[in-house]
């Protein structure tokens, strides 16, 4: 399941998937920044490669349910803040 998915089925709205992986991306990138994280820092806190952080992070990919749940841990956040705030962005 994407984050497209879950806004769409969360909130009820059709969701462009581009324009909400950016947005999802942001929110992270935001927030890694506040953590004072390097890519390569989340990257290995959330088991994923420096590569695909950057990627999530200019909305290039749009990560699974799992990987929303790594994320959301690595950043000491929980998942449904880090989509909530997205979908509040749309």
């Amino acid at each position: 399941m994407s984050v497209q998915t879950i806004v769409a089925f969360t909130y009820g709205c059709a969701v462009n998937p581009r324009i909400a992986a950016k947005q999802f991306g942001l929110i992270v990138r935001q927030r890694r920044l506040k953590a004072s994280m390097s890519q390569e820092t989340l990257a290995a806190e959330a088991m994923c490669h420096p590569t695909y952080i950057s990627l999530v992070e200019r909305g290039l990919r749009n990560p699974s349910l799992d990987t929303i749940l790594k994320l959301a841990a690595a950043l000491n956040c929980p998942a449904w803040l880090l989509v909530q705030e997205t979908e509040a962005q749309l």
